[in-house]
């Protein structure tokens, strides 16, 4: 079986046997925080200049592939290649459909993206990572588009991915305000997570914020208090995506299947998105949804995916979403920048691992085939 089911087992299964053979659309929704460009705080791009171009070079290329001239072309990272290789091969191949949102970057792409009217967030540290009308604003526009995305695949489901360089220290921060014992299992683009580093920013932003009372800093098993407004939140502590997939994903689940594609940062997009429906009274239909990677995030020896993924269920009133997981491998490729998935490197972005779901959902993909795809994009940009 290409796919693992993580959590979640009956409804990841069902989920799985009712969108066989259907064709999603794939949705990227891009944002940028400053804490990105924190040294150290990420392997998604070698240096802070090219980490605050990174989601701006993978929205160009997942929208037109290695087609030269490039404005962005796609930045080193530490080591490896972009996970964006991965999306680019399955959608260019099986003819997905594309959509690209601009939910708050510091510049806008050079492709056909949908501004969502966000503004990029400042580096969580400071406790004022963007402004609450911001965070209202990003909702709005995710349920509006989240119900237009739905109504192109009424029978089908939507590929909701991410691109925000620094996106999994937002994410602990936003797991960690929402009372969600997440130290020490969140994800990184590193090979051995820098857990220390990203909890220091998160105590400090929280604190700064006066959120502490509401998380788990001295108390890991604590949990949120009613009286904590998940948008506040986000305003604190969060980055523009979050709040924009949250609302995608609600109003979507609601009529179509939901693939949240990507692992830490996602999983905290559905723990967001619980303590919305549950704080404003909105409708929505977890059934519908699962959450999507690779298999490098959910056996990260210096992470704990499938325990975050539990842990979140553990919220009040909480669902443990379904976790999914490609077993698609690179240790039989010949691309070394390939080969570095197997040491630890980039794991999953831009929906990588959603994609290679879908790939064998859609059109019954396997590992070779997979592999086969992906070094032919990897052969045309060393050519082009």
């Amino acid at each position: 079986m290409p796919i693992r089911v993580c959590t979640g087992a009956k409804q990841g299964q069902e989920w799985l046997e009712r969108y066989r053979g259907r064709k999603p659309i794939f949705a990227c929704v891009l944002g940028f925080t400053d804490t990105g460009l924190i040294p150290g705080i990420s392997a998604a791009g070698a240096t802070p200049d090219d980490r605050r171009i990174t989601a701006i070079a993978d929205a160009e290329f997942l929208y037109n592939g290695p087609r030269l001239p490039k404005q962005y072309p796609l930045p080193p990272l530490t080591a490896g290649a972009s996970p964006v290789l991965i999306s680019r091969a399955v959608v260019e191949a099986l003819d997905i459909p594309v959509y690209l949102f601009n939910a708050g970057l510091p510049l806008a792409p050079p492709v056909e993206a949908i501004d969502l009217g966000g503004a990029p967030a400042k580096c969580l540290s400071q406790g004022n990572a963007l402004e609450l009308a911001t965070v209202k604003h990003l909702l709005e526009q995710g349920l509006i588009w989240g119900e237009k995305l739905a109504t192109t695949v009424p029978d089908g489901y939507v590929i909701l991915s991410e691109c925000v360089v620094g996106g999994t220290t937002t994410a602990l921060a936003v797991l960690t305000g929402l009372g969600v014992d997440a130290a020490g299992k969140v994800n990184s683009s590193h090979p051995k997570c820098n857990h220390e580093q990203k909890w220091a920013l998160v105590q400090a932003g929280l604190h700064r914020a006066n959120i502490g009372s509401h998380s788990p800093i001295q108390n890991p098993k604590s949990k949120i208090q009613n009286s904590l407004d998940p948008l506040k939140l986000v305003a604190a502590v969060g980055d523009p995506m979050q709040i924009a997939v949250a609302g995608m994903t609600i109003a979507a689940s609601r009529s179509c299947g939901v693939l949240l594609a990507g692992g830490t940062q996602m999983l905290a997009v559905y723990a967001l998105m619980q303590a919305i429906a549950a704080k404003f009274s909105l409708d929505w239909r977890p059934e519908n949804i699962v959450v999507g990677t690779t298999r490098w995030v959910a056996e990260d020896p210096t992470g704990d995916t499938v325990g975050l993924a539990r842990a979140v269920g553990e919220m009040p009133d909480g669902k443990t979403p379904p976790l999914l997981a490609s077993r698609l491998s690179f240790a039989a490729s010949r691309y070394p920048q390939l080969r570095a998935y197997e040491q630890g490197y980039v794991k999953e972005g831009v929906g990588a691992g959603g994609a290679a779901i879908a790939a064998h959902l859609y059109q019954g993909w396997g590992q070779d085939k997979l592999l086969v795809a992906i070094e032919a994009l990897v052969e045309r940009c060393i050519t082009c």
